[in-house]
């Protein structure tokens, strides 16, 4: 079952590896391939709401945004060059290189020598903003074939409403009934075996049913 992970002097250590890592991405890419980038830690762990199954590893999400390249529409470029841009950063910390998944750069696990020896990883999502500030993912769609593969910029989910209900349950000191929601819906799903719910989806879900359940606070 999942459950908040509590251990802030690991969290504090794990968010300055992965701001470190990431700002040395940055660079890297500017310096390398003339890719302009910026970053920002996404999901639970800006919001503080770090869940762990049982034992098992935690992770940590990024935005990587592409502010200035030569061209937005060489998707592929954009990969690759971000993704050896990433491994860099990890090899340049004694770490494996990073692995390629449909919308994300993940690191392989990481633990600390010292201290909680949880393991965790990080996850790096290529993202750009048109005009009106649409947010759109770079998409890897593989075909087991590297030559035939599909790269390609994917509009995300319109996150305004969400993010005005969840300022709302701040403002009104509800916090905690969202922390315990969101809590419920994430074992909800993990007792039906169900993995078509990633906790992005379960976090929307409970700022929902929280926001829903307003006149009754």
């Amino acid at each position: 079952m999942f459950h908040y992970f509590e251990d802030k002097e690991f969290i504090s250590k794990m968010r300055c590896l992965g701001g470190h890592l990431l700002q040395d991405t940055c660079h890297i890419l500017n310096m390398k391939y003339g890719i302009g980038a910026k970053f920002y830690l996404v999901g639970s762990g800006r919001r503080k709401l770090i869940t762990q199954n049982e034992e098992l590893p935690i992770d940590l999400d990024y935005n990587l945004e592409i502010v200035r390249c030569d061209d937005f529409e060489d998707c592929r470029y954009l990969k690759e060059s971000t993704r050896k841009a990433y491994t860099e950063a990890l090899n340049n910390e004694g770490l494996d290189a990073c692995e390629d998944s449909t919308s994300s750069l993940t690191s392989k696990q990481i633990y600390f020598t010292t201290g909680n020896k949880t393991r965790f990883s990080f996850d790096v999502c290529i993202v750009t903003k048109d005009t009106k500030g649409n947010y759109h993912r770079l998409i890897h769609e593989k075909t087991g074939f590297t030559y035939t593969d599909r790269y390609y910029w994917n509009i995300a989910p319109n996150s305004k409403e969400i993010k005005m209900k969840s300022e709302f349950i701040k403002q009104k000191g509800k916090w905690r009934l969202l922390q315990k929601d969101y809590l419920r819906v994430k074992n909800k799903y993990l007792s039906r075996n169900d993995h078509n719910h990633p906790s992005f989806i379960c976090y929307v879900e409970a700022i929902n049913n929280v926001y829903n359940s307003r006149n009754n606070w």
